[in-house]
């Protein structure tokens, strides 16, 4: 009898102690548990950025492999892309030239500026693969919570947390995350949000309070951008399709689903931008 009650002892001492390892967690001060959540995450850095290196050196030998024909005609295909965007990089200075000569004649104050930050993406959860994900710059690079990222196929999503050489991205297809948005070449602003997305499954959001006279259809979509509002996103990014609308219950707005760039689930490099005048 006394074996049994020591063998039993055994098998629940890892349950006992898991108990009494999570109540202490529980009674613990927020600050407490903000502090440790963040030294776990700072001492466990190391390994995803490791591993994103060890990604990039194992890219790099691949590409070595190449024959020479088809270095050449990457060489082609990016001089002349180089030549369209030295074209873009050109035709972007005039504008800003002549936006600067306008807000001189009306007095107006500047738009706001950004400095563009470059980030690799280190890793995705797979359990909030549509939620969140990580870059390869923090602190060191005096990335600020709250900057919005992009990347060329529109908005990601914006920063929720930085730390010394990483930062957490909130995506766009996160359901807490809202942005004031218009349709292309209309002024009324409504709100988005991200959508519930599976794993691995086409990225989309909602659309709410939408006019009653915006209509679309998957033949006939509307694109979605940014409206400024809320100082977060600049105006005028894209951040997807809306192909569906309808009345909602009080039959005063509609809502309407919104197809987002499947590039999301793919992203290799994204963009932060970092405001000039933070105030």
């Amino acid at each position: 009898m006394r074996i049994g009650r020591s063998q039993r002892f055994d098998q629940a001492r890892p349950f006992a102690t898991l108990g009494i390892v999570l109540a202490v967690w529980l009674a613990a001060p927020v600050i407490v548990r903000t502090f440790l959540r963040t030294t776990f995450f700072e001492l466990t850095a190391p390994v995803p950025l490791a591993a994103s290196y060890a990604r990039d050196l194992q890219e790099y030998w691949s590409l070595r492999l190449h024959s020479k024909d088809e270095l050449i005609v990457a060489g082609r295909d990016l001089a002349r892309l180089d030549a369209s965007y030295a074209f873009s990089i050109q035709t972007d200075a005039e504008l800003r030239a002549e936006v600067g000569r306008l807000e001189a004649l009306l007095h107006l104050p500047p738009s706001a500026g950004y400095h563009f930050e470059h980030a690799r993406v280190v890793q995705r959860d797979f359990s909030a693969w549509w939620q969140q994900l990580v870059i390869r710059k923090g602190r060191d690079y005096a990335i600020p919570v709250g900057a919005p990222v992009v990347f060329s196929g529109g908005v990601v999503g914006r920063i929720s947390a930085v730390h010394e050489t990483l930062a957490t991205v909130e995506m766009i297809t996160d359901p807490g995350l809202r942005i004031a948005a218009v349709v292309e070449g209309d002024t009324r602003p409504f709100s988005y949000q991200g959508g519930v997305n599976p794993a691995f499954g086409t990225a989309h959001g909602v659309v709410e309070f939408v006019p009653l006279d915006v209509a679309a259809t998957s033949q006939r979509p509307q694109l979605l951008v940014t409206s400024g509002m809320g100082g977060v996103f600049p105006p005028g990014v894209v951040i997807g399709r809306i192909v569906r609308t309808e009345r909602s219950p009080d039959g005063l707005f509609q809502t309407g689903d919104v197809q987002l760039d499947p590039r999301l689930a793919e992203l290799r490099e994204v963009t932060v931008l970092i405001p000039l005048n933070p105030d």
